[in-house]
């Protein structure tokens, strides 16, 4: 999954986790998922990072 995806996707659970509709189990699995596409990002940032360094020395 790409950043801007990833990214999104966690602007939606963000969202859905508010919203009062959303059960506590509904919740607690998007909250699992959010941590999935978090990990993502991170790890997407982290190999930008280390490209950047390297190309900067």
């Amino acid at each position: 999954m790409s950043f801007e995806t990833s990214i999104k996707k966690l602007e939606e659970i963000a969202k859905k986790i508010r919203d009062e509709e959303t059960s506590l189990d509904e919740a607690i699995k998007c909250y699992e998922e959010g941590i999935r596409c978090y990990d993502e990002c991170t790890e997407i940032l982290d190999n930008a990072k280390q490209k950047i360094e390297t190309f900067s020395k």
